[in-house]
């Protein structure tokens, strides 16, 4: 078998112009739009990297949003919650502030009501012992009665100091105040007496009050000494209104 040399250098002609048409006009544009579409591939790739990262990134604030909202309604929970039980408490304190304002107050109406009540029952119990008193004073009235306070009334003179009795002489006139009227000669003796108890003449003169009931008083412009049962009977009447007890 020969080799026709002329064949094969047209045949190897034929075959580079094959590839260099080839080349020129189908390879390159492939490779183009291959490289085109691998940029394009690489591009959305880097896209679908990028969109993941910021999904990620997203999903990660939301997340922290998440726990920052979370701890928040912890916080707002546990501040209500604490309000709640100050405003209980504070409540709670008022009504007991409140009741025991109202058991004071209470007490104290109950205090006065009952003080009101006691003085109400002195008074009449003082008032009915008074006029117990009174009856029975007028009914021993006499001279014997006269006597007894003459002899009383002498006894709280001379118990006076000497500055006092001397004072009530130099003030001048003086009263002799009797519960009933004494004749001229009791007078008389009277007027003896009480200068000798006091020390000294003085100018008397001698009065009737029947509020007195019985007694016999000393009344001068700087002194007075009460002596008689209307006096004792006020001042037993005031020890009963006041609760005192003897």
């Amino acid at each position: 078998m020969t080799i026709d040399w002329w064949t094969v250098g047209l045949q190897t002609v034929n075959v580079l112009i094959l590839v260099w048409l080839l080349g020129r006009f189908f390879w390159r544009p492939v490779a183009d739009v291959i490289a085109k579409r691998q940029l394009a591939a690489r591009q959305m790739l880097d896209d679908a990297q990028s969109r993941r990262r910021e999904a990620q990134d997203a999903l990660a604030e939301i997340a922290r949003t998440r726990a920052g909202l979370a701890q928040e309604r912890e916080a707002l929970l546990s501040a209500a919650q604490a309000e709640a039980e100050r405003q209980r408490a504070a409540r709670l304190h008022d009504a007991q502030v409140q009741a025991q304002e109202i058991a004071v107050a209470a007490r104290a109406a109950l205090a006065e009501e009952e003080a009101a009540a006691v003085q109400t029952w002195s008074d009449r119990a003082g008032r009915l012992a008074l006029d117990m008193a009174l009856r029975l004073a007028q009914r021993l009235d006499g001279a014997a009665i006269r006597a007894a306070f003459l002899d009383w009334l002498l006894s709280e003179i001379r118990a006076l100091p000497e500055a006092v009795r001397r004072s009530a002489v130099q003030a001048g006139a003086a009263d002799v105040v009797s519960g009933t009227v004494l004749d001229p000669a009791e007078q008389e003796r009277y007027r003896a007496l009480i200068h000798e108890a006091f020390g000294t003449p003085m100018q008397l003169t001698f009065k009737v009050d029947a509020a007195l009931i019985a007694g016999l008083e000393f009344h001068g412009p700087h002194l007075t000494v009460t002596n008689s049962w209307r006096a004792d009977l006020n001042r037993m009447f005031a020890d009963i209104s006041h609760g005192h007890r003897p």
